[in-house]
């Protein structure tokens, strides 16, 4: 079945331009032209991703990121002239899986959504093992739910396919290339700061001290750590 994918833009020239493409690659496409209209559109049908634009009238890019994250885990790729790095990483912060800034091409545009698309899909062998404990930690890989404690945590697909990356490698530290090239695909791994940020945001869902992490620490100069437990 194609994949819907939601155009959010309130530049007309743009939305057929991006429709255009999408739609010769075979996905389905809903449009909407701003943030109020975009919400409106992804309760109305199932979307499989979210193209959003920042710069719109009535809810912004970044309100209406933040809004999607409440209720849904869909894939969310912000497209926008904005590309400080402070903007980078509050569309990250606040929960979208990538980041292009325009001018880009449609070339570039396809693989981003077939990257995040891939990571969207869920792992096809999680092993033999239903579950995985680490401290509080509680990750059920039958139905890709995470628990701390008796707290369900809600993860980004991208979030999820981070944390599983530690529990299958507990002990073993892993660079930043690694994880960029495991999580995000090959075309990103240099891509260090998407990661810094995809990496906070899991420690302020997953860890107590998010500044004292036990369940994700970071080996200064070599990467990332899942540690052993003493058990």
């Amino acid at each position: 079945m194609a994949k819907r994918i939601l155009i959010v833009d309130d530049e007309p020239r743009y939305l057929r331009l991006l429709e255009a493409n999408l739609r010769t690659e075979g996905y389905e496409v809903a449009t909407a032209q701003d943030g109020l209209q975009a919400l409106d559109v992804f309760s109305a049908q199932p979307i499989d991703l979210v193209l959003l634009d920042v710069m719109m009238p009535r809810l912004d890019g970044f309100a209406t990121c933040q809004r999607l994250r409440e209720f849904s885990n869909v894939p969310i790729v912000i497209l926008t002239a904005r590309g400080e790095e402070q903007d980078r990483v509050r569309g990250l912060d606040l929960g979208a899986d990538d980041y292009l800034v325009k001018p880009f091409s449609a070339t570039e545009l396809l693989a981003r959504v077939r990257a995040v698309l891939r990571r969207a899909q869920p792992p096809a062998d999680v092993g033999q093992v239903r579950f995985f404990t680490h401290d509080d930690l509680k990750i059920d890989f039958a139905r890709a739910e995470v628990w701390r404690g008796e707290e369900a945590i809600s993860l980004s697909a991208t979030e999820y396919r981070l944390l599983l990356q530690f529990a299958h490698n507990v002990g073993k530290i892993l660079t930043s290339e690694d994880l960029l090239t495991s999580v995000w695909g090959p075309e990103y791994k240099n891509d260090k700061e998407i990661l810094w940020v995809s990496i906070a945001r899991l420690r302020q869902k997953l860890e107590l001290e998010a500044h004292t992490p036990r369940h994700i620490v970071t080996r200064s100069g070599l990467g990332y750590l899942m540690p052993p437990t003493e058990s």
